[in-house]
């Protein structure tokens, strides 16, 4: 069975793209969002075909000390997952089982959780996730420059797996997506490369890389992190964003690649260089994002910030959160450390240990606190006739007797004082943590004055 079109379809295609370009831009046909053709329906076959790379060597500053340690991708999430779990989970849950991960940026404590979490792939059925740290193959001064360069280094890699599709991934967002039906419609479309796109308030647009499409879908202008960003047609409030997700024809991502190596006035960028370069030269097609059940679109979060950070968690503690993570067809893989309960003690009237609306992780001893709208990781120790409110609190932590904690994300390994309070006074708790834009307080082992943690 092929799943190519014929040359004459495609020319007609690219006809169709040079004259939509110099004409009116309209929103895509319902075909052009409909379920692939029969013919691409053995979608399993499609991802056996594919090589997922997974970009994880961004530092994530703007989320301030968490990732002073540690990359971005590797920051805890969700009580017990890291933020990469849910990018590598989406794979293993497509069927898409090769799998590198590219790391840079202070990359021990990511290294080591995939390491320990993500090894039962079984390489006798050609299935593995492989590291690949930046290792200069390409010059000896040069270390990965941008998101295309750093596919550009391990070409080699690409080379001797021998994938029909190459799928490009961040591993720093928050979602839950079916990788399956978006390799099916670039096979179908007999695209080059296809987007995969997200509907985003205008207002927050200029974070994003924003495209126009055409009635059938195809990509017509694409421009990276616009100051004034261009509003949907029809649609004045949203725009169309890019998700950093691509998929790629194997031998166009290599011709494109070396070319864009040798350009000095490339920044190396997929979405900066790539993506629009190949607009009207290629056949360049969008993906709407669906969550896995295809209906609507899926939630998606880019937790880059303090803020985002924080509300990303505490939407988990809803009673009906928008992200799921007790759906037990889409799981989230994670490495399992093995923890005895969560515990709480003590029922005296002045001294009872409880959390109301909140998550709490395995290994947590409560001691005669109290705990609401609040999520705990692993190995927290809340002691005596502390309180903890609207909180975000990373694995092993202790927080001291009659400790007050508000609106607070606490990093890793803290020792919070007895009698300390934290989020109460924004006045005292700017002389030594830092605030977030919309008051959050952000509290680090440095920040304390305790020994730093490796990042782990």
């Amino acid at each position: 069975m092929s799943f190519r079109r014929s040359r004459g379809a495609k020319k007609k295609n690219a006809a169709t793209a040079r004259g939509t370009t110099r004409g009116v831009i309209v929103e895509p046909t319902a075909d052009a969002w409909a379920e692939v053709p029969a013919e691409t329906r053995n979608i399993s076959r499609l991802t056996r075909e594919t090589l997922a790379l997974i970009l994880a060597g961004g530092r994530g500053s703007r989320l301030s000390a968490l990732t002073d340690w540690r990359a971005k991708p590797a920051v805890p999430f969700g009580g017990k997952f890291r933020i990469i779990d849910f990018t590598m989970s989406n794979c293993i849950n497509s069927g898409v089982r090769r799998v590198g991960v590219l790391t840079q940026y202070k990359s021990h404590s990511l290294i080591r959780h995939i390491q320990q979490g993500w090894g039962f792939l079984r390489a006798e059925f050609n299935e593995f996730v492989e590291l690949l740290p930046a290792q200069q193959r390409i010059s000896e001064t040069a270390w990965y420059a941008g998101t295309a360069d750093a596919i550009y280094q391990n070409v080699d890699i690409i080379r001797h797996h021998a994938p029909k599709y190459v799928l490009v991934l961040a591993g720093d967002h928050i979602y839950k997506m079916d990788y399956g039906p978006m390799i099916a419609a670039h096979v179908a479309k007999g695209a080059d490369v296809t987007v995969g796109c997200i509907e985003v308030p205008l207002s927050q647009a200029r974070s994003f890389g924003v495209m126009k499409i055409d009635e059938a879908a195809r990509i017509v202008s694409f421009l990276e992190k616009p100051s004034r960003p261009e509003p949907m047609l029809g649609r004045a409030d949203v725009a169309l964003a890019s998700m950093g997700i691509y998929v790629f024809s194997t031998q166009y991502l290599m011709r494109e690649l070396a070319r864009d190596a040798t350009r000095s006035d490339s920044s190396h960028d997929f979405g900066k260089d790539l993506i629009p370069g190949a607009i009207g030269r290629s056949e360049v097609f969008a993906y709407p994002f669906r969550d896995v059940q295809g209906m609507e679109q899926g939630y998606w979060r880019d937790v880059g910030t303090v803020d985002a950070y924080w509300e990303a968690n505490m939407e988990l503690i809803r009673v009906a959160p928008p992200l799921n993570l007790y759906d037990r067809d889409w799981p989230i893989w994670t490495y399992q450390e093995q923890l005895p309960p969560a515990k709480f003690v003590f029922d005296d009237p002045d001294k009872r240990g409880l959390a109301i609306n909140s998550m709490v992780s395995g290994g947590c001893i409560v001691s005669g606190a109290e705990v609401r709208n609040s999520l705990l990781f692993s190995n927290v120790r809340v002691h005596n006739y502390a309180r903890v409110d609207d909180s975000v609190v990373l694995p092993n932590v202790h927080i001291g007797q009659r400790a007050r904690i508000r609106r607070a994300v606490i990093d890793k390994g803290c020792i919070i004082p007895d009698d300390a309070v934290i989020g109460h006074d924004r006045e005292e708790d700017a002389k030594r943590f830092h605030i977030s834009r919309n008051g959050v307080v952000l509290v680090t082992p440095d920040m304390l004055g305790q020994p730093l943690h490796t990042g782990e």
